[in-house]
């Protein structure tokens, strides 16, 4: 029996990629489920048990070290082994530099523990594991990770630096065994922007992307476990995003204007 640990997993991508790991594999899986909110994790773990999973419910807040280590830990102590391990808790953030005040600059470093750190840091407790299961890792990472997006100073920044110590472990580890699969979603329809930073460091209660064709949480989640399941090194989940990448290297201007497209009117750079 696989087990798998999914941070982030209380609604949205990772409680979608939780229920479809219990519905695919049914008796054959453990699911380790993480997230800030308890009850939330609960009621995914109970759609899975339906389908026959087993499951576990951790709550965590990826930003404190010491609760990523626990996370592992309650997975081991609970289930014996770690398979996979799903970095996909994150947090978005959308304000123009230029408008972030300079007593509100601390929310940058908050959402860099969120989305680089509580990655490094679960990913750093469950390695012994993973090299003794030949697992995988899966890192969420994001466009906003390849391709720099205005109004997304901060969120790119984090989205980069997952982007940069992925690629440099999946060639730390080409000969234990572990897969690295880094994912690259477009927008999604998750509530994720909305709650996301904005200038000061509150909920922003709205995205500043256009949403009209934002993929389903289902398509996007199926697409993540697809690429764990085939090792695959990457996976640039939308035509436009893999066009944007080949673009950045010999018409980096035309990505720059791409990127300006995607934003709504009323958040574009004054």
């Amino acid at each position: 029996m696989k087990t798998i640990v999914i941070t982030g997993a209380s609604d949205g991508i990772g409680a979608e990629m939780a229920r479809q790991l219990a519905q695919t594999h049914r008796t054959g899986v453990a699911l380790v489920l993480a997230a800030r909110n308890e009850a939330l994790l609960a009621e995914v773990a109970a759609q899975c048990a339906a389908h026959g999973a087993q499951t576990l419910v951790v709550k965590t807040d990826v930003s404190v070290e010491a609760q990523c280590r626990q996370l592992i830990a309650a997975a081991v102590a609970r289930f014996g082994r770690i398979d996979a391990l799903v970095n996909n808790a994150g947090r978005s953030a959308q304000a123009l530099f230029e408008d972030v005040k300079a007593e509100d600059l601390a929310w940058y470093e908050q959402l860099m523990r969120i989305n680089l750190w509580g990655s490094v840091w679960c990913t750093h407790a469950a390695l012994p594991h993973l090299k003794q299961s030949r697992g995988a890792i899966v890192a969420v990472s994001s466009l906003a990770g390849l391709i720099g997006v205005p109004g997304r100073t901060a969120y790119s920044a984090t989205k980069f630096a997952m982007t940069g110590f992925f690629e440099a472990l999946r060639a730390e580890l080409k000969g234990a065994g572990v897969s690295v699969t880094t994912v690259y979603p477009g927008v999604v329809a998750t509530q994720t922007r909305y709650r996301g930073f904005n200038a000061a460091g509150a909920p922003a209660d709205a995205s500043g992307l256009k949403e009209d064709q934002a993929m389903s949480v289902e398509e996007c989640a199926g697409l993540i476990l697809q690429g764990m399941a085939r090792r695959d090194r990457e996976v640039v989940m939308t035509a436009k995003g893999r066009l944007g990448r080949w673009l950045k290297l010999v018409a980096p201007a035309r990505v720059e204007s791409m990127a300006l497209a995607a934003l709504k009117d009323e958040v574009k750079p004054h």
